[in-house]
């Protein structure tokens, strides 16, 4: 049972890293809590809820596979390297699509509603 919790606390001190250092990690929380609370005013349905809950953990296990990735190409190589780049620019594009799919879902599930309420 102990390793099982000490999983746990790895994956925290992952979370805790990866939110300590990562602005965009944190940009993307701060965005996440705002569309929590608007969805709250809104009265989304359930199946509403769960394409902007999926969406959103989606994003941020993006930024999480994404810091995972650059600190593993900063360790292995710690000069520049033209393929690491390519490897981090390859992970941010994983950010990137992650976060227009959740705009995407965010604009079809909230636009409608927030213009239907004004």
């Amino acid at each position: 049972m102990k390793k099982f919790f000490n999983g746990f606390n790895f994956a925290l001190k992952g979370l805790k890293y990866t939110f300590k250092t990562q602005l965009n990690f944190r940009v993307h929380c701060f965005v996440a809590l705002i569309i929590t609370g608007l969805c709250f005013y809104l009265d989304l349905a359930t199946a509403e809820w769960l394409w902007i809950v999926a969406a959103m953990v989606i994003v941020l296990m993006a930024e999480l596979a994404n810091t995972a990735i650059e600190t593993l190409v900063d360790l292995v190589s710690p000069e520049y390297n033209f393929k690491a780049g390519i490897v981090k620019d390859l992970a941010a594009g994983m950010v990137l699509i992650a976060s227009l799919m959740a705009l995407i879902v965010g604009i079809l599930i909230l636009l409608p509603k927030i213009n239907h309420a004004s």
